[in-house]
Protein backbone atom coordinates (compact mmCIF):
# COMPACT_ATOMS: atom_id res chain seq x y z
CA UNK A 1 0.00 0.00 0.00
CA UNK A 2 1.35 3.44 -0.93
CA UNK A 3 2.11 5.69 2.03
CA UNK A 4 -0.23 8.71 2.30
CA UNK A 5 2.88 10.94 2.26
CA UNK A 6 3.76 9.52 -1.18
CA UNK A 7 0.30 9.42 -2.72
CA UNK A 8 -0.05 12.00 -5.50
CA UNK A 9 -3.36 13.51 -4.39
CA UNK A 10 -3.42 13.35 -0.61
CA UNK A 11 -3.92 15.85 2.20
CA UNK A 12 -1.01 14.26 4.07
CA UNK A 13 1.35 14.94 1.17
CA UNK A 14 0.13 18.52 0.81
CA UNK A 15 0.61 19.22 4.52
CA UNK A 16 4.00 17.52 4.65
CA UNK A 17 5.37 19.21 1.52
CA UNK A 18 4.15 22.67 2.57
CA UNK A 19 5.73 22.24 6.01
CA UNK A 20 8.92 20.79 4.48
CA UNK A 21 9.27 23.74 2.10
CA UNK A 22 8.88 26.24 4.92
CA UNK A 23 11.37 24.31 7.10
CA UNK A 24 13.97 24.25 4.32
CA UNK A 25 13.43 27.92 3.44
CA UNK A 26 13.55 29.16 7.04
CA UNK A 27 16.58 27.05 7.97
CA UNK A 28 18.32 28.00 4.73
CA UNK A 29 17.78 31.72 5.29
CA UNK A 30 18.75 31.42 8.96
CA UNK A 31 21.90 29.49 8.03
CA UNK A 32 22.89 32.05 5.41
CA UNK A 33 22.34 34.92 7.86
CA UNK A 34 24.30 33.19 10.64
CA UNK A 35 27.13 32.34 8.25
CA UNK A 36 27.28 35.93 6.97
CA UNK A 37 27.17 37.32 10.52
CA UNK A 38 29.94 34.98 11.67
CA UNK A 39 32.10 35.85 8.66
CA UNK A 40 31.58 39.56 9.28
CA UNK A 41 32.37 39.14 12.98
CA UNK A 42 35.47 37.06 12.23
CA UNK A 43 36.74 39.63 9.75
CA UNK A 44 36.04 42.44 12.22
CA UNK A 45 37.96 40.60 14.95
CA UNK A 46 40.80 39.93 12.50
CA UNK A 47 40.86 43.60 11.49
CA UNK A 48 40.85 44.59 15.15
CA UNK A 49 43.92 42.44 15.80
CA UNK A 50 45.69 43.89 12.78
CA UNK A 51 44.62 47.36 13.91
CA UNK A 52 46.34 46.85 17.26
CA UNK A 53 49.59 46.07 15.46
CA UNK A 54 49.03 49.03 13.14
CA UNK A 55 48.53 51.45 16.03
CA UNK A 56 51.67 50.14 17.71
CA UNK A 57 53.68 50.76 14.56
CA UNK A 58 52.14 54.19 14.10
CA UNK A 59 53.08 55.02 17.67
CA UNK A 60 56.68 53.86 17.02
CA UNK A 61 56.85 55.98 13.87
CA UNK A 62 55.40 59.02 15.60
CA UNK A 63 57.85 58.74 18.48
CA UNK A 64 60.99 57.75 16.60
CA UNK A 65 60.69 59.61 13.32
CA UNK A 66 63.97 59.39 11.41
CA UNK A 67 65.90 58.50 14.52
CA UNK A 68 64.61 54.90 14.59
CA UNK A 69 66.26 52.54 17.05
CA UNK A 70 67.16 48.92 16.42
CA UNK A 71 64.09 47.63 18.24
CA UNK A 72 61.74 49.49 15.93
CA UNK A 73 58.73 47.32 14.93
CA UNK A 74 59.10 44.84 17.79
CA UNK A 75 55.46 43.85 18.18
CA UNK A 76 55.93 40.91 20.50
CA UNK A 77 54.61 38.36 18.00
CA UNK A 78 57.15 35.81 16.74
CA UNK A 79 55.21 35.33 13.49
CA UNK A 80 56.65 38.65 12.26
CA UNK A 81 60.14 37.15 12.67
CA UNK A 82 59.53 33.94 10.69
CA UNK A 83 60.23 34.22 6.96
CA UNK A 84 57.06 34.12 4.86
CA UNK A 85 54.98 33.21 7.92
CA UNK A 86 52.04 35.13 6.48
CA UNK A 87 52.24 37.94 9.08
CA UNK A 88 53.98 41.10 7.84
CA UNK A 89 54.44 44.79 8.54
CA UNK A 90 55.91 47.43 6.32
CA UNK A 91 56.69 51.13 6.78
CA UNK A 92 57.35 53.27 3.72
CA UNK A 93 58.45 56.93 3.75
CA UNK A 94 56.53 58.71 1.00
CA UNK A 95 58.01 62.23 0.98
CA UNK A 96 61.36 61.34 -0.55
CA UNK A 97 62.33 60.92 -4.16
CA UNK A 98 63.08 57.27 -3.57
CA UNK A 99 60.70 55.92 -0.92
CA UNK A 100 62.57 54.25 1.90
CA UNK A 101 61.04 51.04 3.20
CA UNK A 102 61.44 49.10 6.42
CA UNK A 103 59.66 45.76 6.82
CA UNK A 104 59.35 42.83 9.16
CA UNK A 105 61.81 39.99 8.87
CA UNK A 106 58.95 37.70 7.80
CA UNK A 107 58.45 39.71 4.62
CA UNK A 108 62.00 38.96 3.56
CA UNK A 109 62.72 40.64 0.20
CA UNK A 110 59.08 40.97 -0.83
CA UNK A 111 56.92 44.09 -0.62
CA UNK A 112 53.28 44.58 0.33
CA UNK A 113 50.92 46.01 -2.31
CA UNK A 114 49.30 49.36 -1.53
CA UNK A 115 45.52 49.38 -1.08
CA UNK A 116 45.39 52.98 -2.27
CA UNK A 117 46.79 51.87 -5.64
CA UNK A 118 43.96 49.29 -5.86
CA UNK A 119 41.25 51.90 -5.35
CA UNK A 120 40.32 51.01 -1.79
CA UNK A 121 38.77 54.13 -0.23
CA UNK A 122 40.11 55.54 3.00
CA UNK A 123 38.07 55.28 6.15
CA UNK A 124 37.96 57.34 9.31
CA UNK A 125 41.42 58.76 10.10
CA UNK A 126 42.71 57.82 6.63
CA UNK A 127 42.94 54.10 7.42
CA UNK A 128 42.22 51.51 4.74
CA UNK A 129 41.48 47.81 4.98
CA UNK A 130 41.03 45.23 2.26
CA UNK A 131 42.22 42.08 0.58
CA UNK A 132 45.16 41.64 -1.77
CA UNK A 133 47.34 38.86 -3.15
CA UNK A 134 50.81 38.69 -1.66
CA UNK A 135 54.05 37.94 -3.48
CA UNK A 136 53.78 34.28 -2.50
CA UNK A 137 50.30 34.04 -4.05
CA UNK A 138 48.47 33.89 -0.74
CA UNK A 139 45.42 36.01 0.02
CA UNK A 140 46.27 38.74 2.53
CA UNK A 141 44.16 40.98 4.71
CA UNK A 142 45.87 44.38 4.81
CA UNK A 143 45.31 47.42 6.97
CA UNK A 144 47.29 50.62 6.23
CA UNK A 145 47.43 54.20 7.29
CA UNK A 146 49.35 57.27 6.22
CA UNK A 147 50.85 59.25 9.06
CA UNK A 148 52.67 62.58 9.01
CA UNK A 149 55.22 63.28 11.70
CA UNK A 150 55.83 66.87 10.64
CA UNK A 151 59.39 67.60 9.68
CA UNK A 152 60.24 63.95 10.20
CA UNK A 153 58.31 62.95 7.09
CA UNK A 154 55.17 61.25 5.71
CA UNK A 155 54.90 57.51 6.24
CA UNK A 156 52.65 54.69 5.05
CA UNK A 157 52.30 52.05 7.76
CA UNK A 158 50.96 48.64 6.70
CA UNK A 159 50.17 45.41 8.55
CA UNK A 160 49.10 42.29 6.67
CA UNK A 161 48.26 38.71 7.51
CA UNK A 162 47.19 35.71 5.54
CA UNK A 163 43.49 34.83 5.81
CA UNK A 164 44.12 31.08 5.75
CA UNK A 165 43.52 30.70 9.48
CA UNK A 166 40.43 32.90 9.41
CA UNK A 167 39.08 31.12 6.32
CA UNK A 168 39.67 27.72 7.93
CA UNK A 169 37.90 28.92 11.08
CA UNK A 170 34.95 30.18 9.03
CA UNK A 171 34.85 26.94 7.02
CA UNK A 172 34.75 24.89 10.23
CA UNK A 173 31.93 27.03 11.55
CA UNK A 174 29.97 26.73 8.30
CA UNK A 175 30.45 22.95 8.26
CA UNK A 176 29.31 22.66 11.86
CA UNK A 177 26.40 24.98 11.08
CA UNK A 178 25.42 22.94 8.01
CA UNK A 179 25.57 19.63 9.91
CA UNK A 180 23.56 21.11 12.77
CA UNK A 181 20.91 22.54 10.46
CA UNK A 182 20.70 19.33 8.42
CA UNK A 183 20.13 17.33 11.60
CA UNK A 184 17.64 19.93 12.76
CA UNK A 185 15.83 19.81 9.40
CA UNK A 186 15.75 16.01 9.50
CA UNK A 187 14.33 16.11 13.02
CA UNK A 188 11.73 18.72 12.08
CA UNK A 189 10.74 16.78 8.95
CA UNK A 190 10.42 13.61 11.00
CA UNK A 191 8.29 15.42 13.57
CA UNK A 192 6.20 16.91 10.75
CA UNK A 193 5.65 13.48 9.17
CA UNK A 194 4.64 12.06 12.55
CA UNK A 195 2.36 15.01 13.25
CA UNK A 196 0.66 14.73 9.85
CA UNK A 197 0.29 10.96 10.18
CA UNK A 198 -1.02 11.19 13.74
CA UNK A 199 -3.30 14.12 12.96
CA UNK A 200 -4.90 12.39 9.95
CA UNK A 201 -5.24 8.98 11.61
CA UNK A 202 -8.93 9.57 12.45
CA UNK A 203 -9.60 10.04 8.73
CA UNK A 204 -7.99 6.66 7.99
CA UNK A 205 -10.05 5.11 10.79
CA UNK A 206 -13.17 6.63 9.28
CA UNK A 207 -12.19 5.28 5.87
CA UNK A 208 -11.76 1.80 7.35
CA UNK A 209 -15.16 2.00 9.05
CA UNK A 210 -16.85 3.11 5.81
CA UNK A 211 -15.14 0.29 3.90
CA UNK A 212 -16.33 -2.22 6.50
CA UNK A 213 -19.92 -1.01 6.03
CA UNK A 214 -19.59 -1.12 2.24
CA UNK A 215 -18.22 -4.67 2.38
CA UNK A 216 -20.97 -5.82 4.71
CA UNK A 217 -18.67 -6.31 7.71
CA UNK A 218 -20.59 -3.69 9.71
CA UNK A 219 -24.00 -2.08 9.77
CA UNK A 220 -22.92 1.40 10.83
CA UNK A 221 -19.80 3.47 11.43
CA UNK A 222 -18.47 2.73 14.88
CA UNK A 223 -15.83 4.50 16.95
CA UNK A 224 -15.09 7.79 18.66
CA UNK A 225 -13.83 10.55 16.37
CA UNK A 226 -12.47 14.08 16.93
CA UNK A 227 -14.94 16.95 17.02
CA UNK A 228 -14.01 17.96 13.46
CA UNK A 229 -14.86 14.51 12.03
CA UNK A 230 -17.57 13.27 14.39
CA UNK A 231 -20.36 15.20 12.55
CA UNK A 232 -19.29 13.56 9.27
CA UNK A 233 -19.48 10.10 10.84
CA UNK A 234 -22.90 10.91 12.30
CA UNK A 235 -24.20 12.16 8.96
CA UNK A 236 -22.90 9.05 7.21
CA UNK A 237 -24.68 6.85 9.75
CA UNK A 238 -27.89 8.76 9.09
CA UNK A 239 -27.35 8.33 5.35
CA UNK A 240 -26.82 4.57 5.76
CA UNK A 241 -29.95 4.29 7.88
CA UNK A 242 -31.95 6.33 5.37
CA UNK A 243 -30.68 4.12 2.55
CA UNK A 244 -31.82 1.00 4.39
CA UNK A 245 -35.22 2.58 5.04
CA UNK A 246 -35.60 3.47 1.36
CA UNK A 247 -34.64 -0.05 0.28
CA UNK A 248 -36.99 -1.64 2.78
CA UNK A 249 -39.81 0.68 1.75
CA UNK A 250 -39.16 -0.14 -1.92
CA UNK A 251 -39.26 -3.86 -1.16
CA UNK A 252 -42.54 -3.46 0.69
CA UNK A 253 -44.11 -1.46 -2.11
CA UNK A 254 -42.93 -3.90 -4.76
CA UNK A 255 -44.32 -6.79 -2.74
CA UNK A 256 -47.66 -5.04 -2.34
CA UNK A 257 -47.79 -4.33 -6.08
CA UNK A 258 -46.98 -7.95 -6.85
CA UNK A 259 -49.83 -9.20 -4.70
CA UNK A 260 -52.19 -6.56 -6.09
CA UNK A 261 -51.49 -7.62 -9.69
CA UNK A 262 -51.31 -11.35 -9.23
CA UNK A 263 -54.88 -11.62 -8.02
CA UNK A 264 -56.56 -9.95 -11.07
CA UNK A 265 -54.35 -11.93 -13.42
CA UNK A 266 -55.26 -15.16 -11.69
CA UNK A 267 -58.95 -14.27 -11.99
CA UNK A 268 -58.56 -13.59 -15.72
CA UNK A 269 -56.74 -16.87 -16.24
CA UNK A 270 -59.33 -18.81 -14.28
CA UNK A 271 -62.24 -17.21 -16.11
CA UNK A 272 -60.59 -17.81 -19.48
CA UNK A 273 -59.87 -21.41 -18.52
CA UNK A 274 -63.56 -22.12 -17.97
CA UNK A 275 -64.44 -21.02 -21.50
CA UNK A 276 -63.47 -22.15 -24.94
CA UNK A 277 -63.05 -20.16 -28.07
CA UNK A 278 -60.74 -17.73 -29.74
CA UNK A 279 -61.38 -14.97 -27.19
CA UNK A 280 -60.66 -17.25 -24.23
CA UNK A 281 -57.44 -18.49 -25.84
CA UNK A 282 -56.31 -14.94 -26.53
CA UNK A 283 -57.12 -13.87 -22.95
CA UNK A 284 -55.14 -16.81 -21.56
CA UNK A 285 -52.23 -16.05 -23.86
CA UNK A 286 -52.08 -12.35 -23.06
CA UNK A 287 -52.69 -12.89 -19.35
CA UNK A 288 -49.80 -15.36 -19.23
CA UNK A 289 -47.57 -12.81 -21.01
CA UNK A 290 -48.70 -10.13 -18.56
CA UNK A 291 -47.95 -12.38 -15.63
CA UNK A 292 -44.45 -13.10 -16.92
CA UNK A 293 -43.83 -9.43 -17.65
CA UNK A 294 -45.10 -8.33 -14.24
CA UNK A 295 -42.99 -10.96 -12.52
CA UNK A 296 -39.94 -9.94 -14.53
CA UNK A 297 -40.27 -6.20 -13.83
CA UNK A 298 -41.05 -6.80 -10.17
CA UNK A 299 -37.98 -8.98 -9.86
CA UNK A 300 -35.90 -6.27 -11.51
CA UNK A 301 -37.30 -3.63 -9.16
CA UNK A 302 -36.43 -5.79 -6.15
CA UNK A 303 -32.95 -6.43 -7.56
CA UNK A 304 -32.36 -2.73 -8.23
CA UNK A 305 -33.38 -1.90 -4.67
CA UNK A 306 -31.09 -4.59 -3.27
CA UNK A 307 -28.20 -3.52 -5.52
CA UNK A 308 -28.49 0.02 -4.18
CA UNK A 309 -28.34 -1.15 -0.57
CA UNK A 310 -25.20 -0.29 1.40
CA UNK A 311 -23.33 -3.04 3.20
CA UNK A 312 -24.74 -6.15 1.49
CA UNK A 313 -22.20 -8.88 0.70
CA UNK A 314 -22.21 -12.63 0.12
CA UNK A 315 -19.43 -15.16 0.62
CA UNK A 316 -18.93 -16.85 -2.74
CA UNK A 317 -17.65 -20.33 -1.83
CA UNK A 318 -20.61 -21.64 0.23
CA UNK A 319 -23.22 -20.07 -2.07
CA UNK A 320 -21.56 -21.57 -5.16
CA UNK A 321 -21.18 -24.99 -3.50
CA UNK A 322 -24.91 -25.05 -2.69
CA UNK A 323 -25.80 -24.23 -6.31
CA UNK A 324 -23.45 -26.90 -7.68
CA UNK A 325 -24.95 -29.57 -5.39
CA UNK A 326 -28.43 -28.58 -6.49
CA UNK A 327 -27.69 -28.80 -10.20
CA UNK A 328 -25.81 -32.07 -9.82
CA UNK A 329 -28.99 -33.54 -8.35
CA UNK A 330 -31.25 -32.01 -11.01
CA UNK A 331 -28.96 -32.96 -13.90
CA UNK A 332 -27.51 -36.22 -12.74
CA UNK A 333 -26.30 -37.11 -16.23
CA UNK A 334 -24.08 -34.01 -16.39
CA UNK A 335 -20.64 -33.54 -14.86
CA UNK A 336 -21.00 -30.15 -13.14
CA UNK A 337 -17.54 -29.37 -11.76
CA UNK A 338 -15.74 -26.35 -10.38
CA UNK A 339 -12.27 -26.43 -11.96
CA UNK A 340 -11.04 -23.22 -10.32
CA UNK A 341 -12.69 -22.64 -6.92
CA UNK A 342 -12.96 -19.12 -5.46
CA UNK A 343 -10.28 -17.79 -3.16
CA UNK A 344 -10.88 -18.15 0.54
CA UNK A 345 -12.87 -15.20 1.83
CA UNK A 346 -13.91 -13.99 -1.64
CA UNK A 347 -17.20 -12.11 -1.43
CA UNK A 348 -19.77 -10.75 -3.83
CA UNK A 349 -20.90 -7.21 -3.03
CA UNK A 350 -24.61 -7.92 -3.16
CA UNK A 351 -27.47 -9.99 -1.80
CA UNK A 352 -27.15 -13.78 -1.59
CA UNK A 353 -30.44 -14.37 -3.46
CA UNK A 354 -29.19 -12.20 -6.34
CA UNK A 355 -25.96 -14.18 -6.53
CA UNK A 356 -27.95 -17.40 -6.59
CA UNK A 357 -30.24 -16.03 -9.31
CA UNK A 358 -27.32 -14.79 -11.43
CA UNK A 359 -25.20 -17.92 -11.26
CA UNK A 360 -28.21 -20.22 -11.08
CA UNK A 361 -29.63 -18.97 -14.38
CA UNK A 362 -26.28 -19.44 -16.09
CA UNK A 363 -25.82 -22.93 -14.65
CA UNK A 364 -29.37 -23.87 -15.62
CA UNK A 365 -28.80 -22.70 -19.18
CA UNK A 366 -25.44 -24.54 -19.40
CA UNK A 367 -26.87 -27.78 -18.00
CA UNK A 368 -29.81 -27.70 -20.44
CA UNK A 369 -27.54 -27.44 -23.47
CA UNK A 370 -24.46 -29.37 -22.34
CA UNK A 371 -23.78 -32.79 -23.86
CA UNK A 372 -22.06 -34.01 -20.71
CA UNK A 373 -19.77 -31.45 -19.00
CA UNK A 374 -20.24 -28.08 -17.35
CA UNK A 375 -17.18 -26.37 -15.86
CA UNK A 376 -17.17 -23.42 -13.48
CA UNK A 377 -14.23 -21.22 -12.48
CA UNK A 378 -14.14 -18.20 -10.19
CA UNK A 379 -11.37 -15.57 -10.11
CA UNK A 380 -11.12 -12.60 -7.76
CA UNK A 381 -9.11 -9.74 -9.24
CA UNK A 382 -7.87 -7.28 -6.65
CA UNK A 383 -8.13 -3.61 -7.46
CA UNK A 384 -7.07 -0.37 -5.85
CA UNK A 385 -8.97 1.39 -3.05
CA UNK A 386 -10.70 -1.87 -2.10
CA UNK A 387 -12.33 -2.17 -5.55
CA UNK A 388 -12.15 -5.73 -6.89
CA UNK A 389 -13.95 -7.73 -9.54
CA UNK A 390 -15.30 -11.27 -9.37
CA UNK A 391 -15.11 -13.17 -12.67
CA UNK A 392 -17.33 -16.26 -12.87
CA UNK A 393 -16.80 -18.34 -16.02
CA UNK A 394 -19.20 -21.16 -16.96
CA UNK A 395 -18.31 -23.43 -19.92
CA UNK A 396 -20.35 -26.22 -21.49
CA UNK A 397 -19.74 -28.71 -24.27
CA UNK A 398 -23.06 -28.14 -25.99
CA UNK A 399 -23.72 -26.91 -29.53
CA UNK A 400 -22.80 -23.33 -28.68
CA UNK A 401 -24.05 -20.16 -30.37
CA UNK A 402 -22.96 -18.06 -33.30
CA UNK A 403 -22.04 -14.40 -32.64
CA UNK A 404 -25.49 -13.26 -33.86
CA UNK A 405 -27.22 -15.84 -31.69
CA UNK A 406 -25.22 -14.75 -28.64
CA UNK A 407 -26.43 -11.19 -29.09
CA UNK A 408 -30.00 -12.41 -29.61
CA UNK A 409 -29.88 -14.70 -26.56
CA UNK A 410 -29.52 -11.87 -24.03
CA UNK A 411 -32.60 -10.03 -25.29
CA UNK A 412 -35.55 -10.24 -22.96
CA UNK A 413 -37.94 -13.08 -23.71
CA UNK A 414 -36.07 -14.43 -26.73
CA UNK A 415 -35.80 -18.24 -26.98
CA UNK A 416 -33.57 -19.74 -29.63
CA UNK A 417 -35.09 -23.22 -29.27
CA UNK A 418 -38.73 -23.63 -28.31
CA UNK A 419 -38.17 -27.33 -27.54
CA UNK A 420 -36.33 -26.45 -24.34
CA UNK A 421 -38.41 -25.46 -21.28
CA UNK A 422 -38.34 -21.92 -19.95
CA UNK A 423 -39.67 -18.44 -20.54
CA UNK A 424 -36.63 -17.11 -22.41
CA UNK A 425 -35.93 -14.58 -19.65
CA UNK A 426 -32.94 -16.31 -18.02
CA UNK A 427 -29.99 -14.68 -19.78
CA UNK A 428 -31.67 -11.28 -20.02
CA UNK A 429 -32.38 -11.44 -16.28
CA UNK A 430 -28.67 -12.11 -15.70
CA UNK A 431 -27.71 -9.22 -18.00
CA UNK A 432 -30.02 -6.71 -16.31
CA UNK A 433 -29.27 -7.84 -12.77
CA UNK A 434 -25.51 -7.79 -13.36
CA UNK A 435 -25.82 -4.28 -14.82
CA UNK A 436 -27.72 -3.19 -11.69
CA UNK A 437 -24.62 -4.13 -9.68
CA UNK A 438 -22.27 -2.46 -12.13
CA UNK A 439 -21.23 -5.78 -13.66
CA UNK A 440 -21.69 -7.39 -17.08
CA UNK A 441 -22.42 -10.67 -18.84
CA UNK A 442 -20.37 -11.69 -21.89
CA UNK A 443 -21.05 -14.70 -24.12
CA UNK A 444 -18.27 -16.30 -26.14
CA UNK A 445 -17.14 -19.61 -27.59
CA UNK A 446 -16.03 -22.16 -24.99
CA UNK A 447 -12.83 -24.24 -25.18
CA UNK A 448 -15.10 -27.24 -24.52
CA UNK A 449 -16.86 -26.58 -27.81
CA UNK A 450 -20.04 -25.04 -26.49
CA UNK A 451 -20.90 -21.68 -24.94
CA UNK A 452 -18.82 -19.70 -22.45
CA UNK A 453 -20.60 -17.26 -20.13
CA UNK A 454 -18.36 -14.73 -18.37
CA UNK A 455 -20.14 -12.98 -15.50
CA UNK A 456 -18.25 -10.02 -14.01
CA UNK A 457 -19.48 -8.74 -10.66
CA UNK A 458 -18.17 -6.43 -7.92
CA UNK A 459 -16.23 -8.39 -5.32
CA UNK A 460 -13.93 -8.09 -2.41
Amino acid sequence: MVSPLLAEHSIARRLFLSAAIWIVVILGVAGALLSAYYRTTAEAAFDERLGVYLRALVADVAISGEDQTSDFGELGDPQFELVLSGWYWQITRLDTEKPATRASRSLFAARLPRLADQGVPAGIGGARSGFAIGSDGRRLRIVEREISVGDNGLYLVQVAATTEGMDAQIARFELALAVTFILLAAGLLGMTAFQVSYGLRPLRDLEGAITAVRLGAGERIEGVYPTEIAPVADELNLLIAANRDVVEHARTQVGNLAHALKTPLSVLLNEAGENDGVLADKVREQAAIMRDQVAWYLDRARAAARAGAIGASTEVAPALDALLRTFRKIHGDRDVVCVDPPAAGARFLGEKQDFEELVGNLLDNACKWAARTVEVSVTLKRGGAGRSTLDIVIDDDGPGLSPDQREEAVRRGRRLDETKPGSGLGLSIVTDLAAAYGGALTLDASPLGGLRALLRLPGV
